[in-house]
Formats: C-alpha cells, sequence, structure tokens
C-alpha cells in the first residue's frame, strides 16, 4: 500500500492541473508504460505500471524524425529518476513510477524555482550538484536545440523554418553562453570566459540563476508539451510561451534566408515590449530590395517599430530595436524603450542608460547635419550608424556607447556593410496603410526645398514608397 505521505504528496502535485489536464497526462503515462487497458493492464495494481527510458526512447523513434533529440529524452528520464517518493526503498530504480512522473510534470510546469531546481539539477548530471559551468552550459546547448528541433517538427515556427533563416547552430551556441553568462556567485560576482566553465555552482546558486534567466522554465515547458505532446494546446500557456517566436511575414518562397537564427529571434523578441512580441514582418531587404538608401528609407519610413539587423564584410551580425517609426528629420527621435544588439560572434542586448536621449536618428538630403540611419551616442560616433552612402558605417564606443552601454558592435569600427533587413514588429499602424501614395518627399519640405534649389525635379522614383505586395504567409 502506498504510504499516507506518497499519497498526500502525490495528490497535491495532481491537483495542480485541471481535470482535461490530468487525462492528457495520463493518457502519455499510459502509452509510455504500455498499459491501454486491456489484458495486463487488469493486473496493474499487482505489477504497477512504470515507465523506462527505453519505451521514452522508443515513443521518440516511433516516428520518421524524433520530436527530440535523443540527449534531451535522456535528460528527461534523468529528471524523472531523481523524483524520491517517500515511504520507497531509495535504491536505485531504472524505472519510472507513475508518481515520478506526475510529480516530475507538476514541479517542471507548475512548480516555482525551489520546486524546479532539484530536478533541473538531476537533469545536468545524474549526481546531482554542484556542477561545473561547462556541465550547465551542455545542459542549456541541449536544451536551446531540442525546443529549435521541436517546434520545427511540431511545425511550430510559425512561418519561419530552418530553411529561410541564418544555420541554428552558432545561434544556439550564442544563445547558450549569454544564458550561462548570467550565473552569479554568492558573493555577486559572475566568472567569465574559461574561469566560468571551470567553476563550481552550488544548488543556491543555480536556484538563484533559474529563477533570474526565465528562459530555462520557459524552453523546459516547450521541450515538455511539445516534444513529449502534452498539455500542449491548453489554455494555461502563459505569453511567454505564446509569443516565444512571432509569426513571420514577408519572407516565405522569396528566396532568401534571414540574417537571424531561430535562437536569436527567440532571445531579440523577448527584450521586446510584450504588445510587440506577437508579430514580424520583413520591410526591407538588401537582397530584395537592392543597397541604395532612399530604398531603405522608402520602405522603412512610418511603419512602426521595427527591428534593424546587419552583417558587415567581416560576418560581424549586430542592430537595434527601434520604439517608434522611422521619421526623415535633423532631430533625435524615440524613447528609452530603443536598444541595440548583438547576434554574432556573441549574442547580447544592451538598453538604455539615462545618459542621454540619442535613441534613433534617420535624415536624408540636408547639407548642415549628418545623412544616414543612427542609434545611440552622438553625431559622427554612434552606436550603429549607416551612412546614406549607403553600403558605409560605423560602430563607435571607446570605450561604450553612452545612450546604450553597448560595446563596438562591428569587427572593425568603420566597417562596409554586407546585408541589411529591416523588420517591423507588432501590428502596422493606420498611418501606413497609405501605401504607394507619398513620397519621402512630400513628408519632407525641406528634402523638397532643397533639390528644387538645386533645380532637380521630383521624379526621385528611388524616394517613392513602394506598393507592398499582399502576401498571407500564414
Amino acid at each position: 500500500k502506498m504510504g499516507n505521505a506518497e499519497s498526500n504528496a502525490y495528490q497535491n502535485h495532481l491537483s495542480r492541473f485541471l481535470p482535461e489536464e490530468q487525462s492528457d497526462i495520463d493518457g502519455l503515462f499510459n502509452t509510455l508504460s504500455g498499459s491501454s487497458g486491456s489484458g495486463g493492464a487488469k493486473n496493474a495494481k499487482a505489477a504497477k505500471k512504470t515507465v523506462t527510458l527505453a519505451a521514452l526512447q522508443a515513443r521518440q523513434s516511433a516516428h520518421t524524425r524524433e520530436p527530440l533529440p535523443e540527449p534531451m529524452t535522456v535528460r528527461l528520464y534523468d529528471g524523472m529518476k531523481s523524483i524520491d517518493l517517500p515511504g520507497k526503498s531509495s535504491g536505485p530504480s531504472e524505472q519510472i513510477a507513475k508518481e515520478q512522473f506526475v510529480i516530475f510534470m507538476s514541479n517542471l510546469l507548475k512548480g516555482n524555482a525551489d520546486e524546479k531546481i532539484s530536478i533541473i539539477m538531476r537533469m545536468i548530471a545524474k549526481t546531482g550538484g554542484p556542477l561545473k559551468g561547462k556541465q550547465i552550459k551542455e545542459f542549456i546547448e541541449d536544451l536551446i536545440t531540442s525546443v529549435v528541433h521541436v517546434l520545427s517538427y511540431r511545425k511550430e515556427l510559425k512561418g519561419w523554418s530552418l530553411e529561410n533563416t541564418r544555420d541554428a547552430s552558432s545561434g544556439v551556441k550564442a544563445l547558450a553562453s549569454e544564458l550561462l553568462s548570467e550565473l552569479k556567485l554568492p558573493d555577486g560576482t559572475k566568472p567569465v570566459g574559461s574561469q566560468l566553465l571551470e567553476t563550481n555552482f552550488d544548488q543556491s546558486v543555480i536556484e538563484d540563476w533559474v529563477y533570474r534567466v526565465p528562459q530555462i522554465s520557459v524552453f523546459l515547458s516547450v521541450v515538455i508539451r511539445q516534444g513529449l505532446h502534452v498539455l500542449h494546446s491548453l489554455p494555461d500557456q502563459t505569453n511567454d510561451i505564446l509569443n516565444l517566436v512571432p509569426h513571420c511575414k514577408g519572407i516565405k518562397g522569396r528566396g532568401v534566408a534571414s540574417l537571424f537564427d531561430i535562437p536569436a529571434i527567440i532571445y531579440i523578441n523577448s527584450h521586446l515590449p510584450a504588445e510587440l512580441q506577437h508579430k514580424w514582418q520583413l520591410l526591407f531587404s538588401s537582397r530584395l530590395h537592392g543597397e541604395s538608401f532612399s530604398q531603405l528609407c522608402a520602405h522603412i519610413v512610418n511603419k512602426g517599430p521595427c527591428i534593424v539587423i546587419l552583417r558587415d564584410v567581416d560576418g560581424f551580425l549586430f542592430g537595434g530595436f527601434a520604439s517608434h517609426s522611422w521619421e526623415v528629420k535633423p532631430q533625435f527621435q524615440g524613447d528609452n524603450r530603443c536598444f541595440l544588439f548583438s547576434v554574432f560572434p556573441t549574442l547580447a542586448v544592451y538598453t538604455y542608460t539615462g545618459y542621454n536621449d540619442h535613441f534613433m536618428y534617420l535624415n536624408h538630403g540636408q547639407q548642415t547635419m549628418p545623412n544616414g540611419l543612427g542609434m545611440g551616442g552622438q553625431h559622427r560616433y554612434f552606436g550603429l550608424w549607416i551612412d546614406s552612402d549607403y553600403g558605409k558605417g560605423h560602430s563607435k564606443a571607446k570605450p561604450r556607447c553612452t545612450t546604450y552601454n553597448s560595446p563596438q558592435l562591428s569587427a572593425k569600427e568603420d566597417f562596409t556593410l554586407d546585408a541589411m533587413e529591416v523588420w517591423a514588429v507588432g501590428d502596422t499602424p493606420e498611418s501606413a496603410g497609405k501605401k504607394g501614395k507619398k513620397s519621402i518627399l512630400d513628408v519632407d519640405p525641406q528634402a523638397q526645398a532643397l533639390l528644387e534649389m538645386a533645380g532637380k525635379s521630383r521624379q526621385s522614383e528611388g524616394l517613392r514608397e513602394p506598393i507592398e505586395e499582399d502576401e498571407d504567409d500564414e
């Protein structure tokens, strides 16, 4: 008979799930334990149903492609196996009882950092803690790889795909390094580089880290829900999961791959204001629309908040989030929600310092002010700058950009641009609906006056807003 302590703990965990969630978990356990209610299942009380690693692996490979990579299946099994049941002999059993299965689901999907942590420690290393930085890094890489794999497998990438984005493997490593860099020792210091990989971290430090880095819990939840295909369509999903990957519009069928990889999209999207995280739409790509500053302006002005990403000729990837519509004018614009970021060789986001309000700047056709697109810092000394003489730019930070505390983002301070994309985020603003009606020159009387003074007529088709192709990528 089950001891009372055990049945109480088990019932408490079970009661966290709604009735339909309980039946979902029951169904998965029955499938994994190989009992479908016939024949031998009548003797289930006698021979208690259990799940083995082989059963978990078999469920994965019963499909043509596994929903979860093998290392993550083993980690999930180790996590389930690590749950001690009161009143049971604590000898190492290779099989997972239903109580362990339910408590595992409850702690990881509904639990707090304290409840998650001992399971996560065992998923990182069977022996539990203390754990070396490199063990934690391997776990995070497996976790991110599994998230990308399972979302692709379940067709949950919302218009993105492994084909229309940059190769995910370098993105996995970059995101793992970024999340790992948040580990803090009890005295508050953060080890870096090789020191970080060799440092031992105990349970309290890792618990604090899981609490402060929400991606770990969100990624685990995605791996369980979508990987094991349990509780994946029920309404309690938080926005963290619903908007983990934004809907993608504008790249499908265009024959180009984005400069972003899936891990970077997930990470950058999580730093956007919540109301903008559900959708990204491609406004401009130098590979589709040509390498021209007037084309760039024509595609991005008055289109609402945007993400700009560029690659320099050395392969560095970086950019910025503009919280307001871009406007052509000689003043700084935007607000303190703007940020700069790096995607490769490191993944990082750099936010507002409070030092000045030089968030974003776009100017064209002026003789007295710099012409180009800039974010952060100051004139001729931007954190990120694309010159209106398209193809040249700079990222100046000695040692950091004043507005965003960002380092130099490009390989060289003055860089040559290789490719650029601009993505509108959130819903398209009303004002952007008047497609193809206005030229930038109609909006900017100074530029118009300058052209007239120079004796040029207003036949500048390059500045005419392009008529967007209506497309539905859903």
